[in-house]
């Protein structure tokens, strides 16, 4: 086990650097999509008030 600690480690610490690149994209992603959905929702409340 001795021999392969540093890999495990290293691989360790790779998946984690790796998991936290993807919540980041995703957090990122969300943020982006909830401000388009909040500029079409403004978008679409102008509409309506100019049909009315």
């Amino acid at each position: 086990m001795r021999t392969y600690a540093e890999l495990i480690r290293a691989d360790f610490e790779t998946y984690i650097a790796n998991v936290q690149d993807y919540f980041r994209c995703v957090d990122e992603e969300r943020a982006r999509a909830f401000a388009e959905a909040r500029e079409v929702s403004e978008g679409y409340g102008r509409f309506l008030k100019a049909v009315e």
